[in-house]
């Protein structure tokens, strides 16, 4: 394994390692662009490879990492989507607070129960999607936006900003997927709001885990510069293929995340 000695935890003799730790950055960035879940390919293999690492640590430098490639996808998509900035707004500051709120929680509370209950709320996702079969391909008619509208958005945020701080896995789908369904989108015009507001979780996170000293400063910077690589490619590739691309991703994500909290909750 990897020697953690030097200033800001940038192993001494990375090479070989390197090149796994880029790519498994550039396909998080790739994955998390599309849909969010970049987790999945990023954070096994960070556990894998600093094994000796406490485990927040390495979710510090996975949070790090994220950002970067979020906020690239949301550029992205920002520049090609029209979507209601105080409604972004406003769910971006609340999930900033309660992404807080939720760090300040797990410290406090054990995530036993979250872990048993997120594959359930992912497996109702996906059965909801597959029933139906035109859910998030065209968006609504009447997408008028008021109050009542603004504040969903706060509360989609700040509900999912909670969720990122508590424990975290699938928080971009489950933006996209809040924002599907409250809003009338399809997935294409959600994704512009949820990679913003996912955003302001990652810069909460960031912050309490730097703070904190939770983080591999040196591997996070590099992973970084690759999910950015990584985030601009898969952004391009969904506005290019639409709504019905991302549909697709998104399934294969969710049954993914399944699995994973699924084997989280359950076998360890």
């Amino acid at each position: 394994m990897p020697d953690l000695s030097l200033a800001g935890g940038m192993p001494s003799e990375l090479s070989p390692w390197l090149l796994i730790l880029l790519a498994a950055a550039f396909l998080g960035g790739f994955v998390d662009s599309i849909v969010g879940g970049g987790g999945l390919i990023q954070v096994p293999v960070l556990f894998s490879f600093f094994p000796e690492a406490a485990p927040a640590i390495l979710i510090g430098t996975n949070k790090l990492v994220s950002a970067f490639g979020t906020s690239a996808a949301a550029v992205q998509y920002v520049r090609r989507i029209r979507f209601d900035w105080s409604t972004v707004i406003l769910a971006s500051i609340a999930a900033l607070l309660s992404a807080f709120l939720g760090a300040w929680t797990v410290t406090h509370i054990p995530a036993r129960f979250m872990r048993g209950l997120v594959p359930f709320v992912l497996l109702g996702v996906a059965v909801y999607m597959l029933r139906r079969r035109e859910f998030g391909l065209e968006p609504a008619l009447d997408q008028t936006v008021g109050w009542k509208q603004r504040w969903m958005g706060a509360v989609i945020g700040g509900a999912v900003g909670f969720y990122d701080g508590f424990f975290g896995p699938g928080s971009g789908s489950f933006l996209m997927f809040g924002f599907v369904r409250c809003f009338g989108l399809n997935f294409l015009g959600a994704s512009a709001p949820a990679k913003v507001v996912n955003v302001a979780c990652n810069l909460a996170a960031i912050s309490w885990f730097a703070w904190s000293g939770n983080m591999f400063l040196g591997i996070g910077l590099a992973m970084g510069l690759f999910n950015i690589f990584g985030s601009v490619v898969g952004s391009r590739l969904a506005l290019k293929n639409g709504a019905g691309f991302i549909r697709r991703i998104f399934l294969v994500v969710v049954g993914a995340l399944i699995l994973k909290t699924g084997y989280d909750a359950f076998t360890r």
